[in-house]
């Protein structure tokens, strides 16, 4: 019986503190853990097994999106509160599936390691605050953190729209509404435009994958409003130029000016398998401050990087910079770090005048804020 079979393969990423679970025709199940695929003991999966597991777990409407875009992705609920998002596809015809585990847990700032200029930009009055990197990078982990601390700490009215919704939150000392994407709500350009008739203090837009989407955003966080949004760029300067060129050619002056006053900072991050197990976040903050809302408005964004080298009294750093910190703390292997970074010839050269002992002091301690990760999650 597939429901049967799915509940013990879902049993065993949670005895495992696995992060993910791959189902495919050809191989057995196979979990992600520490950052690292292992297959599982068991039978391999033709295509009548990963159907039958497809279709105990997938609701019909998604089941309809799978057959008609060829993908779907919903999040579960497992027994104990556990819950999983679920992406299904096709590929060569037969069923896939991925489904990552959705820690039960809010991880606090300290655990996170979270840079502290995110304490103070989370209660501005208004701003855009966008959360970047790769998918897996733990987005999803960092913004429900943010969410929770200041439902611990302020009372406002927070919209989230989510596809789908991960973390479920608690109305504490906030009012938290959550609106799932293609179920309360048909898309994000509309799930911004109505929140602003919901009296909303913060809205976290789950995506900004298209120019509706991103103007929208922008406009809400100027009227007044805290927006949260994500972004798969890696590094400020890209999600700057990557925000600017979704528009037209004679619109970007315009989204320019827009986005220097609307941006208040933004938060790239990474995750690295952390020794001996687990995995870690490196992070790159940076804060905007005037001297940055001019290189926007004025389309110097090669210049940001070494505008945030400079602001390190605001709070802000580079990736590398955090990368170089997690090898020099024993937390990461030199070839980890080196993959992950953004210009890794550069910090080789440092790593390497620091296994010499010849490297500047200054440049030993790149900054105080930390990143650490201490769970397997997104």
């Amino acid at each position: 019986m597939a429901s049967v079979q799915m509940e013990k393969l879902l049993a065993t990423i949670i005895q495992l503190k696995a992060s993910d679970l791959h189902i495919t025709v050809g191989q057995p199940p196979v979990v992600r853990h520490h950052g690292r695929m292992k297959r599982l003991e068991t039978k391999s999966l033709d295509n009548d097994d990963t159907t039958a597991l497809m279709k105990s777990i997938t609701p019909d409407r998604c089941q309809q999106e799978l057959s008609e875009k060829g993908g779907s992705d919903f999040a579960i609920e497992y027994i104990n509160g556990f819950r999983f998002r679920v992406a299904v596809f096709k590929q060569r015809g037969s069923i896939g599936m991925v489904l990552r585990r959705i820690p039960s847990q809010f991880l606090t700032f300290e655990q996170l390691h979270m840079p502290e200029a995110i304490r103070s930009l989370i209660v501005r009055p208004r701003g855009l605050l966008l959360v970047t990197g790769p998918t897996g990078s733990g987005k999803t982990t960092s913004l429900s953190s943010m969410i929770n601390f200041l439902n611990d700490n302020y009372d406002r009215h927070i919209i989230t729209l989510e596809d789908p919704i991960e973390y479920y939150h608690k109305h504490k000392k906030c009012t938290v509404n959550q609106r799932e994407i293609g179920v309360d709500v048909p898309d994000f350009k509309e799930g911004i435009r109505r929140a602003l008739r919901m009296d909303p203090d913060i809205i976290l837009v789950g995506e900004m994958r298209d120019l509706a989407t991103i103007h929208a955003a922008i406009e809400a966080a100027e009227t007044g409003h805290i927006v949260f949004g994500t972004l798969h760029t890696s590094g400020a300067a890209s999600t700057v130029n990557r925000i600017i060129d979704v528009f037209p050619k004679d619109q970007q002056d315009q989204v320019r000016t827009q986005l220097s006053t609307a941006l208040i900072g933004v938060l790239s991050q990474a995750l690295l398998p952390k020794k001996p197990e687990g995995v870690i976040a490196a992070y790159e903050m940076m804060v905007v401050t005037p001297a940055i809302q001019n290189l926007i408005r004025e389309n110097k964004t090669f210049r940001i990087n070494s505008a945030i080298q400079t602001g390190r009294k605001h709070g802000m750093f580079l990736l590398d910079d955090s990368l170089f910190r997690l090898w020099k703390e024993g937390l990461c292997d030199k070839e980890e770090v080196l993959q992950k970074a953004a210009n890794p010839a550069e910090l080789s050269v440092k790593i390497g005048a620091a296994e010499k002992g010849i490297l500047d002091p200054d440049e030993m301690d790149d900054d105080d804020d930390d990143d650490d990760y201490d769970d397997d999650d997104d």
